[in-house]
C-alpha cells in the first residue's frame, strides 16, 4: 500500500493538494490564452476550477484516472502551475503526466524542476514501470523540458488530433524506471 500523498518538495517548489485558496490563481493561468494556447480547456471559469480542486480531495495518485497536483513557491505557497498524472486503470504501473505553468513562472527552469520532482516520485515512491507524456508538436518549450529531463521521443503523430478547430500533430515521449534510475 503507497502512503497517503502529502507533498514532495523542491530547493523552489512543492508539488501539493489543489487547495481552495488557489481558485484565483488556477483560473488566472488557465485563462490565458498563451498558457492554454496548447491545452484541452478553453474558457476556465471558477465554477470548472472548483469543480477540480473539490475532485481531488479525496483522490490519491496512482489510483486510475487522473490526479492533478499543485505546483506552489515554497516560499510563499502560491500557486503557479498544476502537473498531472493519469494512472492506467488496466496496469497502475504505467502512467501519463502532463504539466501547465503560468506564463509569469515560464523560462526561469521551475517547470523543469516541477516535472523532474514528479517524475521522482512516480518512479521512487509510486514505483511506477513506465511514464509518457503528449505534447504538441508546435509545443517546442514543452518537448525541450521532456528531452532535458531524459524522456525518449518515441513517436510523432501527424495530424492525428483535431484540436481547436484544426489538424494537430503530437510528438509521444516515454521513460522507463530503469532509465530513470540510471540517470
Amino acid at each position: 500500500m503507497k502512503p497517503a500523498f502529502d507533498k514532495v518538495e523542491t530547493p523552489r517548489l512543492v508539488l501539493r493538494r489543489l487547495e481552495p485558496e488557489d481558485l484565483d490563481a488556477l483560473v488566472a493561468y488557465r485563462n490565458d490564452p498563451e498558457v492554454a494556447r496548447f491545452q484541452s480547456w478553453t474558457d476556465y471559469d471558477a465554477q470548472r476550477g472548483m469543480q477540480l480542486i473539490d475532485s481531488m480531495r479525496e483522490r490519491q495518485p496512482g489510483e486510475p484516472g487522473w490526479f492533478q497536483f499543485a505546483i506552489a513557491l515554497k516560499a510563499t505557497n502560491a500557486l503557479i502551475g498544476d502537473c498531472a498524472l493519469r494512472v492506467d486503470a488496466d496496469d497502475p504501473r504505467l502512467g501519463e503526466i502532463g504539466f501547465t505553468l503560468s506564463r509569469e513562472h515560464q523560462g526561469q527552469g521551475l517547470g523543469t524542476e516541477a516535472v523532474k520532482a514528479l517524475l521522482g516520485y512516480l518512479f521512487g515512491t509510486l514505483s511506477l514501470h513506465r511514464v509518457f507524456a503528449v505534447t504538441d508538436a508546435k509545443n517546442t518549450a514543452a518537448a525541450m523540458l521532456l528531452e532535458r529531463l531524459g524522456m525518449r521521443r518515441e513517436g510523432h503523430f501527424l495530424e492525428n488530433i483535431f484540436f481547436k478547430g484544426a489538424w494537430g500533430d503530437e510528438f509521444h515521449y516515454a521513460l522507463l524506471a530503469r532509465e530513470w534510475s540510471s540517470r
